[in-house]
C-alpha cells in the first residue's frame, strides 16, 4: 500500500521535475568507518569525482568513532543510524524488511536503517545516487525519486550472491539506470542472467574496474624471505586452504614466512590449523594492516587463495608495489587481472598442492620473481586512478545524457573538467572495454556496444 502510494507520487513528481544533473553523487556505503576492500576502493572512486562534483558518502551505519582510512580531500561523510551511544532505540530490535535475509550483510539492517534509508533516498531532488552493495541497491531501485539518477554497483559477483538474494536482483536491478560490474566475466552473467528471466536490463549494463589505491612507501626490493596476503578472516578468502598449502612449502623451505593480514570470525579456527600443523613459527596470523603499503612493500609475493572474489583490489595494491601474485584462479576477478606467466602464477581453485608447488616455483626462481615484479608494476599503472576515475567520469555524463535525451557523449548542465575533449560515443578503457557495454535502446531492444579486445 505505501510503496503504490509512493509509486503516484512519483508519477506527479517526474511530470514536474527539473532536468537531471550529475553535479551532486552521493554513494551508499554499509559503514564507512569500517576496514576492507569496499570502502577503500569507495573511497578512492569518491576522492577522485570530489575534484568536480560535490560528492558525499552516506554511511548506514556507524559503530566506530572515526573512519579506519583517511577521508579524501573534498568528500564529506553522513552516517544514518549512528549506534556509538549504545542507545539503539526500539526499532533496531526489529530485523529488516527491505533487505533479503540471505544477503551477505543481513545482519546490519534493521527497521530503523530501512527508515533512515528510505527517508534519506526519498529526501534527494537531484543528483546521482550509486549504491555499493545488493541490500542498497535493491532499496534505491525501489524508492530512489523519478529526478534521481540511480546506479549499482557490483563489488562482488552475481554468482556469488545467495539464489534469494540473485531473484531479487533480476527482479529489481532493471529500474536503475545503469548496473555496473568489476569484471567482464561478471558483465556477462548478468546479461545472461536478465535475458534468461526474461526481465528488462538498466539502461546501461557496464564494466568498470577498481582503480589501483596510491598506497604509502616504495617498490619492494624482493629480497624479504616473507609472503604475505591481506583480506578478512572469513571462509570465502580460503586462508584454511593456504595454511594447508604452506605446510608443504614450509618442507622445502623452512626459512619462508607466511604473514596474513586481516580481522574476521575465523580467526580461532585458522590459527588452531596453524599450531596442529606445527607451523607457528613459520604462519602468523598479523591482524589488521594498518598500513598495506609499508606490508607489501616489505613482501616478496602476494597470495591470493579465495574461493570466489568480485575485483579483488589486493592484487593491484600489490602490483603496484612491484609484488608478484601467486593467486586461485577463482570466480572472478584474477583471470582478468594476472597475465599467467608474465606478471603472476594462476593455480587451479581450491589446489592445495598446486597452489603450494606455485609459491616454491617463485621462491626458487629470484630472477622469475623479479622479472614478474617489474611486469606487475605495468600492469597496476593500466588501473591507475587517473585512467579509471575518466571511465567514471564518462559514464555518469553519458547516464545524465540519455536521462535528457541527448546523445552519450552530448553537452551537459554540468560536465566535467576536460570532458569536452573525449569524441562523442564509444570511448575504450584501458583494458580494451568500452564505458558501456550492454544498453536499452529507445525501441525497448538491447544491443552490446563492444567486446573484449
Amino acid at each position: 500500500m505505501v510503496v503504490r502510494a509512493l509509486e503516484a507520487r512519483d508519477r506527479q513528481r517526474a511530470r514536474s521535475a527539473p532536468p537531471p544533473d550529475g553535479r551532486e553523487i552521493r554513494i551508499l556505503l554499509l559503514h564507512a568507518n569500517g576496514m576492507g576492500g569496499t570502502i577503500r576502493t569507495v573511497f578512492n572512486l569518491a576522492g577522485y569525482l570530489a575534484r568536480t562534483h560535490d560528492v558525499e558518502i552516506v554511511s548506514v551505519v556507524r559503530e566506530r568513532e572515526e573512519p579506519f582510512l583517511p577521508v579524501p580531500p573534498g568528500v564529506r561523510v553522513r552516517y544514518l543510524d549512528d549506534r556509538l551511544p549504545r542507545r539503539k532505540g526500539l526499532l533496531s530490535r526489529f530485523p529488516s524488511r527491505l533487505v533479503p535475509k540471505d544477503e551477505a550483510a543481513y545482519h546490519w539492517f534493521t527497521l530503523r536503517t530501512d527508515l533512515k534509508l528510505v527517508r534519506y533516498i526519498r529526501s534527494r531532488r537531484r543528483g546521482i545516487l550509486i549504491g555499493t552493495r545488493p541490500g542498497l541497491n535493491l532499496i534505491a531501485a525501489r524508492f530512489a525519486p523519478p529526478e534521481i539518477i540511480t546506479v549499482a554497483q557490483e563489488h562482488g559477483n552475481l554468482s556469488s550472491h545467495q539464489p534469494l538474494v540473485r531473484k531479487q536482483i533480476i527482479r529489481r536491478y532493471g529500474r536503475h539506470d545503469a548496473v555496473v560490474t568489476l569484471t567482464q566475466a561478471d558483465l556477462r552473467t548478468y546479461e545472461r542472467s536478465f535475458g534468461k528471466a526474461r526481465k528488462d536490463l538498466p539502461a546501461v549494463l557496464a564494466q568498470v574496474p577498481n582503480a589501483t589505491p596510491r598506497l604509502n612507501g616504495g617498490v619492494s626490493p624482493l629480497t624479504a624471505k616473507t609472503v604475505v596476503t591481506v583480506g578478512r578472516l572469513t571462509w570465502g578468502k580460503g586462508y584454511d586452504l593456504l595454511i594447508r598449502a604452506w605446510a608443504h612449502v614450509a618442507a622445502r623451505h623452512p626459512d619462508w614466512t607466511l604473514r596474513i593480514y586481516g580481522g574476521g570470525p575465523r580467526q580461532e579456527k585458522l590459527q588452531a590449523s596453524i599450531d596442529k600443523r606445527g607451523l607457528s613459527e613459520r604462519v602468523f596470523l598479523e591482524g589488521p594492516a594498518e598500513d598495506v603499503g609499508a606490508v607489501l612493500a616489505d613482501a616478496s609475493m602476494f597470495v591470493l587463495s579465495s574461493r570466489h572474489e568480485g575485483m579483488p583490489m589486493v592484487i593491484l595494491e600489490a602490483m603496484s608495489k612491484g609484488v608478484p601474485v601467486v593467486s586461485y584462479d577463482c570466480p572472478t576477478g584474477p583471470k582478468e587481472m594476472i597475465t599467467h606467466g608474465h606478471d603472476g602464477l594462476l593455480v587451479k581453485p581450491e589446489k592445495i598442492h598446486a597452489m603450494a608447488d606455485a609459491i616454491c616455483a617463485l621462491i626458487e626462481d629470484e630472477d622469475l620473481r623479479r622479472e614478474m615484479g617489474a611486469n606487475a608494476l605495468k600492469t597496476a599503472a593500466r588501473y591507475d586512478l587517473d585512467v579509471i576515475g575518466a571511465r567514471w567520469e564518462d559514464l555518469l555524463s553519458d547516464l545524465v545524457a540519455r536521462r535528457r535525451g541527448l546523445p552519450p557523449g552530448g553537452p551537459l548542465a554540468h560536465e566535467p573538467a576536460g570532458a569536452g575533449e573525449h569524441d562523442a560515443g564509444e570511448r575504450p578503457g584501458p583494458l580494451g572495454a568500452a564505458v558501456s557495454d550492454v544498453v536499452r535502446t529507445p525501441d525497448g531492444t538491447t544491443a552490446r556496444l563492444s567486446q573484449n579486445a
